[in-house]
């Protein structure tokens, strides 16, 4: 799994490993998983989120409408950083298809297994924030998990960017009876799940809890460093005396990584980690792990987003 170029170990007078930061600190570089309720927007949620913890900015991956309910995660502070990898996470929903008519559920589950399974051509509904042109997604799943006369419940499993709405009229239109959702619940986002899911409610009442004086362990529970909400992203290792560069806005140079995860694809999204597994930079790669391994120099990441603040880690000629 990994690739080592250089055997090296951090000096722990400089920085801080993801565990010993402080609530302070993990408000501002965390990732929560929201539990979405029905009615407000995916915006207004988050907003609500960012004035809990009364910080600068936050934002969010994967807009929920206002009626959907589940797995909305919200990125803080420095953390908004890794938003863009975070978007395109394949999802799973669990909903309610109210067909217009009943029909035998052997011909519902056959339709949906021949069409509406695998690569689909969709058209984005009218109300929606990408250009409207037909484009193609793939469904990994659609399962009937039960049906009450017109009432079908349903599981799937998808691409970013899949309409579930749409995808339940498309259907209902296969069908020749129509349908139209009448209940959806995101239950995955990636590799977050609504058991990792906290209501609003939680997530204030945890942080009071801790504001005034209480345990901070629930809010701890909540609150997950952004170095564990990217384990999809690839990943290497950069030695101390390389990071102070980066930060200043430097790029990755081969002389300076330690360990590389293998596999890594020119032009792909890469983690830029201290030996201390905090995240330095998100970059996109310009060597595979085996160039990266095997040269002697060049730039091995174009760093995109700096995370780590300057000053953090020791500079060159400590």
């Amino acid at each position: 799994m990994w690739l080592v170029k250089s055997e090296e170990t951090s000096n722990r007078n400089f920085g801080k490993s993801p565990g010993e930061r402080t609530i302070e600190e993990l408000s501002n570089s965390s990732v929560i998983i929201l539990d979405k309720h029905s009615g407000p927007t995916s915006h207004q949620c988050t907003a609500w989120v960012r004035d809990i913890f009364n910080i600068r900015k936050s934002g969010h991956s994967g807009t929920l409408d206002p009626a959907v309910t589940g797995v909305l995660p919200i990125v803080l502070g420095d953390a908004t950083k890794v938003a863009a990898v975070l978007t395109g996470l394949d999802k799973e929903y669990v909903g309610v298809m109210h067909l217009h008519k009943e029909m035998p559920e052997d011909a519902v589950r056959n339709m949906i297994a021949d069409k509406f399974v695998g690569k689909i051509r969709q058209l984005p509904p009218i109300k929606s924030a990408v250009a409207r042109k037909e484009r193609e997604r793939t469904v990994y799943f659609f399962d009937v998990m039960e049906m009450d006369g017109k009432d079908v419940l349903f599981k799937v499993g998808c691409e970013a960017g899949t309409y579930i709405r749409k995808l339940v009229h498309d259907t209902g239109q296969a069908l020749g009876i129509g349908a139209h959702m009448s209940e959806l619940r995101r239950t995955k986002v990636g590799s977050f799940t609504e058991e990792q899911s906290h209501s609003l409610l939680e997530v204030r009442d945890a942080y009071e809890i801790w504001k005034n004086g209480g345990d901070g362990k629930l809010l701890r529970e909540i609150l997950i460093p952004v170095e564990n909400a990217i384990p999809h992203v690839k990943k290497i290792f950069v030695k101390d005396t390389a990071i102070e560069n980066i930060c200043n806005g430097a790029p990755v140079y081969v002389n300076g990584i330690s360990r590389i995860q293998k596999e890594i694809v020119k032009g792909e999204t890469v983690a830029v980690l201290s030996l201390r597994e905090e995240l330095v930079a998100l970059g996109i790669s310009k060597m595979t792990s085996e160039e990266m391994v095997r040269r002697v120099k060049g730039v091995a990441i174009r760093n995109d987003k700096v995370l780590m603040r300057r000053g953090n880690k020791m500079p060159q000629n400590a």
